[in-house]
């Protein structure tokens, strides 16, 4: 923990609006998580090296990270995020506009399992930090909609440690399921043909996957 909190430290302080909304987040119990700081600095360096042309970005809670991506990719950008509760996505389409990115950002109310599936392709980056349980299910056409030579990035893999151990998921308000699924959703794309898989001990566990 001391080590991560040094290399926390390190991260230059977040620009508005970014640092405001974190701040509510944090204050706020009823708000959605969003994504930690070393979480949120890998996600924008790799923003910046792969200068996406169309996102993907499934679970966007207030806007926080729907932002830091318009932020941080080309003006022509084009961000689709996709937000099954109706407050937060109201409430993430006022952030956005108030950021002055409501003509990059589109928000899609709706479950992710369908409004996936009639999207078009392609999309050079899919960020995944939504129902942790429902990864594994999304692959298949998250993976469709991804081109080749793009890049997945799934949050929160870790799950709070639990992933590694069943038996302390099992303790913790019965997360087993949970964790199982994500457990299957780390072997799959850890081992699939298709990916070249990185699993980070960044945020809450980040996994980095390059489309082949």
């Amino acid at each position: 923990m001391e080590q991560r909190k040094y290399l926390i430290d390190l991260i230059a302080e977040e620009e508005e609006p970014l640092k405001t909304l974190r701040e509510k987040a944090a204050k706020e119990e009823s708000y959605e998580p969003i994504v930690e700081r070393d979480a949120a600095q890998l996600l924008k360096t790799l923003l910046l090296i792969t200068k996406p042309k169309r996102i993907l970005e499934i679970g966007t809670a207030i806007g926080y990270s729907a932002i830091l991506m318009a932020k941080n990719t080309p003006e022509d950008t084009e961000i689709i995020t996709i937000e099954r509760y109706e407050k937060a996505a109201d409430e993430a389409i006022e952030n956005i506009f108030a950021a002055g990115y409501e003509k990059k950002i589109r928000v899609i109310k709706g479950e992710a399992a369908d409004v996936i599936n009639w999207l078009d392709p392609y999309f050079d980056f899919v960020f995944m930090d939504g129902a942790k349980g429902q990864y594994i299910e999304f692959l298949p056409r998250i993976l469709e909609l991804l081109r080749h030579g793009g890049v997945l990035v799934t949050d929160d893999v870790l799950y709070k440690d639990m992933t590694n151990d069943e038996k302390a998921a099992e303790v913790r308000h019965r997360k087993i399921t949970i964790v199982q699924r994500l457990r299957k959703y780390l072997s799959v794309i850890t081992n699939h043909t298709e990916l070249e898989t990185t699993v980070l001990q960044v945020g809450d566990g980040v996994a980095v996957s390059y489309r082949m």
